[in-house]
């Protein structure tokens, strides 16, 4: 790692400059706020501490499930693969209808239920009517491995090795999208985040229905767009932009932010700065950019307690089914058209004042609404100033234009 000389803040202490007025910020993408109280980063901490996570340092673990030429824990053997390796998860949540035995039973039992067939009683309901509903779930699951070493994830990685992840996701998403509503892709990394096995993946979840987070993006995407004719996303990157003081990281192809609405400390929102609605559509550029920006990105979150840095990330693109060669017919086109969905990928990372101490969403945050401590102009200056260290100084903002002081926010009542 460079080092410039640059001063690092401590993250626990709050900058001076810094707005101390408690307010709620709202989130147009989901409909929802978040209560912003920047004094109370300062209060001691006594509580639980996690334990700091040691990344491996073997390029083959005999008993990774993982591993390549390993045997995983359904029984299945993997090949000696030497780069992506995608597979079908032996433990799957979603499973397609033919294939999900409990589904079956459940079909035959609501079958034989009286009153089955009337309106409000769903498949395998053991309630019929009124205010109990469920319904069936189908999708598939995969894993993907990034590569075929042990210890190297995509912080690690070359942007070639980088870019051959990229492009497995958008193959991925292409041709589970023609079939399913939903394809989720996303990384759990560290045991903060609940990975269960430290060899570095991926997983893919698809679904016949529209999970809750991207229901809400999908409609206020869509009354964005019915009300202005243009993308809510890319609107939001204008914004962003003129302002400054939220950018992490930016080219001539992507923009990180820490949003103005982010709930977890170091928060951060990855967007295509041109229409782009999905990854299969995303051009040989786009693409070699995008491994770049995610390797300066995790280097960065690495960077900031010079630990590796867990976090839930995942991409979210225009529902689906989409016919088939539909993303290439979009990738040729050389000027698309602003559209409801803007592709993007959500960071959250827990750490808040070390590798060992995390935000924790209880109490306040489960019974009303989520609440920061750090507000997102300073998470986001935090992150510049690790990531300059990091890449010897190079900027991050665009070019020629300045950081610029955003006007005090005006504290209104909800």
């Amino acid at each position: 790692m460079v080092r410039t000389g640059l001063a690092r803040p401590r993250p626990w202490q709050a900058v001076d400059s810094m707005d101390d007025t408690t307010h709620r910020r709202f989130n147009p993408l989901t409909g929802r706020w978040v209560l912003v109280s920047p004094g109370r980063v300062r209060r001691p901490w006594h509580g639980g501490r996690e334990a700091a996570a040691t990344p491996p340092v073997v390029a083959h673990d005999p008993d990774c499930h993982l591993c390549p030429g390993n045997k995983r824990a359904g029984g299945a053997r993997n090949p000696d693969y030497r780069g992506t390796y995608v597979f079908t998860n032996d433990f799957p949540a979603l499973r397609p209808a033919a294939s999900d035995p409990a589904q079956l039973g459940a079909a035959q039992l609501g079958a034989d239920q009286p009153g089955a067939d009337q309106p409000g009683a769903e498949l395998g309901g053991a309630e019929l009517g009124g205010l109990l509903r469920s319904a069936p779930a189908h999708g598939t699951c995969r894993v993907v491995c990034f590569g075929p070493d042990h210890g190297r994830g995509l912080v690690d990685m070359s942007s070639f090795e980088v870019r051959a992840v990229v492009d497995t996701w958008a193959a991925q998403e292409a041709e589970l999208s023609e079939r399913w509503r939903w394809v989720q892709i996303f990384e759990n990394r560290g045991t903060a985040m609940g990975a269960s096995n430290p060899h570095p993946h991926g997983q893919i979840w698809t679904c016949d229905a529209l999970p809750d987070e991207a229901a809400a993006e999908d409609t206020h995407q869509r009354e964005h767009f019915a009300q202005s004719g243009s993308s809510l996303l890319l609107d939001y990157i204008r914004t962003e932009t003129r302002a400054a003081e939220r950018i992490v990281l930016d080219d001539s192809d992507w923009l990180v932010v820490v949003p103005f609405w982010a709930v977890w400390p170091f928060e951060t929102l990855l967007l295509p700065r041109r229409p782009v609605q999905r990854l299969a559509e995303l051009d040989h550029a786009q693409r070699d950019s995008l491994a770049d920006v995610l390797g300066r990105l995790l280097a960065g979150y690495d960077a900031l307690f010079d630990h590796p840095f867990p976090f839930s990330m995942g991409w979210h693109g225009a529902p689906g089914p989409h016919p088939a060669g539909a993303a290439s017919r979009a990738t040729r086109s050389r000027r698309r058209p602003e559209g409801v969905w803007q592709l993007h990928a959500h960071f959250y990372p827990p750490l808040l004042r070390s590798p060992t101490i995390r935000k924790h969403l209880v109490g306040y945050e489960m019974l009303a609404e989520p609440a920061r401590d750090l507000t997102p102009e300073d998470a986001a200056g935090r992150l510049r100033a690790v990531m300059a260290e990091t890449w010897d100084g190079e900027a991050t903002l665009p070019g020629g234009l300045e950081p610029t002081s955003a006007a005090p926010l005006q504290i209104r009542p909800a």
